[in-house]
């Protein structure tokens, strides 16, 4: 197959500290190497015009996001959390050991928790229970906390 590799997730948003704040205090992301500047050399790339780009990788148990800021032109649409049932992405999963502290360090670090979407359950009666809520990022990304318990 000529696929070789997932390399990452690219996250659009408003605020670079803010964001990589969020991401590795809150969520225990690290950060990588490359990160810097861009300028309008991606232009076709990303399909806009006079771009100025700053961007920031970060990983986590394989898994590698990167963070884009736009200096030029500014970043667009609503900072709010998307439907579900919207094509496209819908969120990021978490496996946590303590979902009452990572909500907590979620608003903290400028993320938003929604107590109505927590729920408890199980796959199946074989499997174990699962504690869940939904938080979003500060730009609206959501998010999915799991705790499993035996």
């Amino acid at each position: 197959m000529p696929v070789q590799l997932f390399t990452h997730v690219g996250i659009c948003v408003a605020d670079l500290d803010r964001s990589l704040r969020f991401y590795v205090e809150a969520l225990g992301f690290s950060r990588r190497e490359p990160d810097g500047v861009v300028g309008t050399s991606i232009d076709p790339l990303v399909e806009l015009d006079g771009v100025e780009l700053e961007f920031r990788f970060l990983t986590r148990d394989g898994m590698s996001v990167e963070l884009l800021h736009f200096v030029s032109p500014d970043p667009v649409g609503p900072a709010g959390r998307r439907p579900m049932n919207q094509l496209g992405l819908t969120h990021f999963g978490l496996a946590i050991t303590d979902l009452d502290a990572v909500v907590r360090s979620i608003v903290e670090y400028g993320g938003q928790v929604y107590p109505h979407t927590r729920v408890s359950y199980r796959v199946d009666e074989d499997s174990p229970r699962i504690d869940s809520v939904y938080c979003t990022d500060p730009d609206g990304v959501r998010l999915e906390l799991m705790e499993f318990f035996s």
